[in-house]
């Protein structure tokens, strides 16, 4: 009996200290996602197949939510909501200054890591550049995001402009509302980025003629695939979670529908390509250095 006891024993070690039993039983990885799409059902179905099979090539359950606004999702991963977060770069900057959350991947659009800030406007508007929309109503994306608030309003004070007080009305929406309500007239003008408007016109929700872009930014780093402070300390999961992300731009060739479409995969980064905007947010006031 001595000597049966003994092998159960060993076994159950074994069996507990086995890294693949360690990851199986360990909490799921809460995933969380920006509002990339028109409506939050809609996000869930696109990034969910992304979360699958992070799930299985990391072999530890991986539970996806959608942040509506870009600003609760850095909240959410600064205060341990989340574990991963596919986000923008600002509200990436955001959480890195506030709770050293780690980016450890770019996605990818038409295969390149970069993307642009725009304005836009109705052709009917008489707006030909950010010059003519003294006086006119304007709206921003919320105080998160980096195409729809951060850059054009750096932007604004490159020019000597202070939107408060330039504009008629000021206004803090969702992006595909901006291009909406520009599209129909009832805005003037309004902040967005190039990948949002090109979406919004292929699945037909925007007319390409009724929105004309007046103002484009530098290349921009894409969103950031980030993970919280202290899940970045672990290095051998940080490894596995790179090589992951870096393996979906093959694996997009049977399974077509691991990311909307235009995206191609990850590309491994870290903090520093992330400098141009965390330098448009320290000149702009909107982050400051930490004593």
């Amino acid at each position: 009996m001595a000597s049966l006891a003994k092998f159960l024993m060993t076994a159950l070690i074994a069996f507990a200290l086995n890294p693949l039993h360690a990851q199986s039983a360990a909490s799921p990885l809460k995933l969380g996602v920006g509002l990339f799409q028109p409506d939050k059902d809609k996000n869930d179905a696109t990034y969910k197949p992304l979360a699958t099979y992070l799930a299985a090539r990391l072999g530890r359950a991986v539970e996806l939510r959608t942040v509506d606004t870009w600003e609760g999702l850095a909240k959410s991963l600064a205060n341990g909501e989340t574990d991963l977060a596919l986000m923008g770069p600002w509200g990436y900057v955001l959480a890195n200054h506030e709770a050293g959350a780690q980016v450890v991947s770019t996605i990818l659009y038409d295969g390149k890591p970069e993307y642009f800030a725009i304005m836009v406007t109705h052709p009917d508007s008489g707006i030909r550049s950010p010059a003519d929309l003294k006086g006119r109503t304007f709206a921003f994306g919320d105080k998160g995001s980096t195409s729809g608030y951060l850059i054009p309003w750096h932007y604004f004070m490159t020019q000597g402009i202070n939107p408060d007080t330039y504009f008629s009305k000021v206004l803090y929406t969702r992006h595909q509302a901006i291009e909406t309500q520009v599209a129909a007239g009832q805005l003037d003008a309004g902040a967005d980025y190039n990948r949002n408007r090109t979406a919004m016109i292929e699945q037909g929700l925007l007319k390409a003629e009724r929105s004309k872009i007046i103002w484009q930014s530098a290349p921009l780093p894409n969103d950031a695939f980030a993970v919280s402070k202290t899940l970045f300390q672990n290095k051998a999961l940080v490894a596995q979670l790179q090589v992951a992300l870096d393996s979906v731009g093959a694996a997009l060739a049977t399974q077509p529908n691991l990311l909307p479409v235009h995206y191609t995969g990850f590309l491994s980064k870290d903090n520093g390509f992330y400098k141009p905007i965390r330098d448009a947010g320290l000149a702009t006031g909107k982050l400051q250095l930490k004593p």
